[in-house]
């Protein structure tokens, strides 16, 4: 019998191969995966068990790891790993954690390590639990990272003195365990930023298959990811997970994420990240205490951020911001529908009440003479202001949600309850033209005014209608294609506008997804709320037009991009013409 070494790009990995199949991997056990008389062992305590409000009717065990050297008059970092003490056993973590403590390669560190949940059955004999790993898991979205944040976290810092700086935070874990950990970086960067990822589920589960994608158009996040995996890995129904994690590394280093990938040859088990754990955990909290910044991008095809320049709040103490609409000057006005108020925010910043009593004025656009029209969704009426606030009615019984003024005058206002576009000529002569969408919401003209963008809330898609010279909308049709989260069938799409580019720039749930003239999302912009509050809606700013607005629920916030933006009611601009 000949044996064979499989040689990989790992100096802990030996694997014996037989007439060419795998055989048992075997590893040499890591020097600091080992107990040292020198070092002062930390406690892991627990099971604790806890009841979700955020997953109901769940119930799960954690553990604590407390590490020897712990003073509870200093904030401790915290590691939060998924799949309880079975997987911190599986890697030596407490014996790890003991060791790197010790020798200053990671910070003090309380260890939370946490099982997903289940839900008992009703008797319990003969029967078993449903089981909610791969929903916590394998799900896209915040939930996760809200039940971390909102109710592991606070308990254990009923006992445990825990920074709450996302610097000082870690998250890891195995297979789905690991795709959980990068989610819940991914959503909540102001609150975990590094990333142990080992065996990783990048696969078509429950939508992970799709982070490759939005990494790359995505603005760039504040947080490190270690990335494990071996070419044997699971091949099955859902992708192959080998080559799910490559793409991982190809996106993260396409968009300039600071990321280490150490591969082998293994499958899915936890013997390789066991190996290799020690030096994981030194890249991850390397240069520690210096915090994480987000990483540079090479040049995008949309590259419209500029470097030093990210969201600053403008406004904050709203009910909800809505509607955002420039004047000449580069003055912006924005809605608080639920407090019946628009407010005007001066090219300085400083920010001030336009009009009240607004009978829940939500859509604003200005005319060709700077005179402010509003939607008065809870008046049902279409109304203009003058330059001093005051008010007269256009139209009565037109529940509005969003409007565009064109140069001549003419308005379209889009009505979701009738599933409808309204024109308004300079007259106020009403046509009215059904829609196939479910929720019709933002509506703008493209640059050149020859078509009409209309939002679907409730779907995927921004529709294209062809704009007569009457006013006319003909030719509807499923254009942009938005990028939709957690599995849903509802971008949220909102408000919109555009830049000189003829680009369109959408808010929705996943941020400011930047589209192309062709109606190809490019580049997603961040929401700027540090709880991912909804973005209703954007707007082109200042004296350049150079500054983006963004309406965030009870916020306003504004950020200056490499674009310019176009006001619909002044001259329509030619884009140049897109790349194919």
């Amino acid at each position: 019998m000949v044996r064979l070494p499989c040689l990989i790009p790992s100096t802990f990995l030996m694997v014996t191969c037989l007439n060419g199949s795998l055989a048992e991997e075997s590893y040499p056990v890591h020097p600091d995966s080992t107990e040292k008389a020198e070092v002062s062992q930390g406690e892991v305590r627990g099971p604790f068990r806890w009841e979700s409000t955020i997953y109901p009717g769940t119930v799960r065990d954690y553990w604590i790891y407390v590490p020897a050297t712990y003073d509870p008059d200093k904030a401790a970092c915290s590691l939060a790993v998924q799949d309880g003490l079975n997987r911190a056993r599986d890697w030596n973590l407490p014996t790890v954690m003991d060791n790197l403590i010790h020798e200053g390669s990671m910070p003090v560190t309380i260890g939370i390590f946490i099982n997903h949940g289940q839900v008992l059955p009703e008797s319990g004999e003969g029967q078993q639990p449903r089981f909610n790993r791969s929903f916590e898991y394998d799900g896209m979205g915040d939930r996760y990272a809200r039940f971390l944040l909102e109710e592991i976290f606070p308990e254990v810092s009923k006992d445990y003195h825990l920074s709450e700086d996302p610097n000082d935070r870690a998250i890891a874990g195995a297979s789905s365990g690991a795709i959980c950990a990068f989610t819940a970086a991914w959503e909540r960067p102001d609150a975990f930023r590094r990333v142990l990822s080992t065996i990783g589920t990048y696969v078509g589960l429950r939508g992970g298959n799709a982070y490759p994608t939005l990494i790359r158009k995505t603005e760039n996040k504040p947080i490190r990811v270690f990335l494990q995996d071996g070419s044997r890995d699971l091949d099955i129904y859902a992708g192959s997970w080998w080559m799910a994690n490559q793409d991982m590394l190809s996106a993260l280093t396409f968009a300039g994420y600071d990321v280490k990938p150490v591969w082998g040859e293994g499958g899915h088990n936890g013997k390789h990240a066991r190996a290799i754990l020690p030096d994981a955990l030194r890249w991850l909290w390397r240069d520690y205490p210096q915090a994480i910044q987000p990483g540079k991008a090479p040049k995008r095809r949309t590259d419209i951020l500029r470097d030093g320049d990210s969201w600053e709040l403008v406004s904050e103490g709203h009910g909800y911001t809505e509607g955002p609409a420039v004047d000449r000057a580069g003055e912006v006005f924005f809605s608080d529908v639920r407090q019946s108020s628009i407010h005007k925010v001066d090219v300085e910043g400083n920010v001030s009440v336009f009009a009240t009593n607004t009978g829940g004025a939500n859509g604003l656009m200005m005319d060709a003479e700077d005179r402010l029209l509003a939607c008065q969704m809870r008046a049902s009426k279409l109304v203009r202001y003058d330059a001093k606030g005051e008010m007269e009615v256009l139209l009565e019984n037109l529940s509005g949600n969003d409007l565009c003024v064109l140069p001549d005058g003419s308005a379209y206002v889009t009505v979701p309850r009738q599933q409808a576009i309204w024109h308004v000529d300079a007259k106020q002569a009403v046509k009215e033209y059904k829609t196939e969408l479910e929720f019709p919401n933002g509506i703008i003209p493209t640059a050149d005014n020859a078509f009409v963008w209309v939002a679907d809330s409730r779907g995927p898609f921004v529709y294209s209608y062809r704009r007569a010279a009457d006013g006319a909308l003909t030719h509807g049709q499923r254009y942009g294609y938005l990028h939709c989260p957690d599995a849903e069938a509802e971008s949220g799409a909102d408000g919109m506008t555009v830049d000189t580019q003829g680009r369109l720039y959408v808010a929705t749930k996943l941020g400011i997804q930047v589209l192309d003239q062709l109606g190809r999302v490019h580049f997603i912009v961040n929401n700027p709320h540090p709880e991912g509050r909804k973005i209703s809606n954007v707007v082109f700013g200042g004296p350049d037009r150079d500054i983006l607005y963004a309406t965030c629920t009870d916020r306003v916030y504004r950020r200056k991009v490499n674009a310019t933006g176009v006001v619909p009611s002044q001259s329509p601009i030619k884009p140049p013409k897109p790349g194919l």
